[in-house]
């Protein structure tokens, strides 16, 4: 495994990442670092973890819009659809279990900022 030394929020982190990723990650790294600062420079949000959780959630939310509407330009699927209650409950679980691997990663990045705060 590769390790990457990345920046976000102004903030070094030393990710590890497979080898053949790293452009991946690098996208990854700038998406966070993007909506990061989007939600700081907002100026509502100045505490670290929070900005952390809210990016996380809007981006959670944009993969889950991704998924559910297919590839890009296609129309989401209409609920009225045959089986289309136990579609959403597959999906509206999915992106809860997302959300939780998001925010428990986010957790552990976190947890040795000192500057949360």
């Amino acid at each position: 495994m590769k390790q990457l030394e990345v920046q976000i929020m102004g903030q070094s982190y030393l990710l590890g990442c497979p080898e053949g990723g790293e452009s991946r990650m690098l996208d990854a790294v700038q998406r966070v670092d993007s909506a990061m600062c989007k939600i700081r420079d907002g100026g509502k949000t100045k505490a670290r973890d929070r900005i952390a959780v809210l990016a996380a959630l809007n981006l959670a939310f944009d993969l889950a819009n991704q998924s559910t509407n297919g590839p890009a330009g296609a129309a989401p699927a209409s609920p009225t659809a045959a089986g289309a209650t136990s579609e959403i409950d597959e999906t509206s679980t999915g992106r809860e279990q997302l959300l939780r691997s998001l925010l428990e990663r986010l957790d552990a990045a976190l947890a040795d900022d000192g500057r949360l705060l």
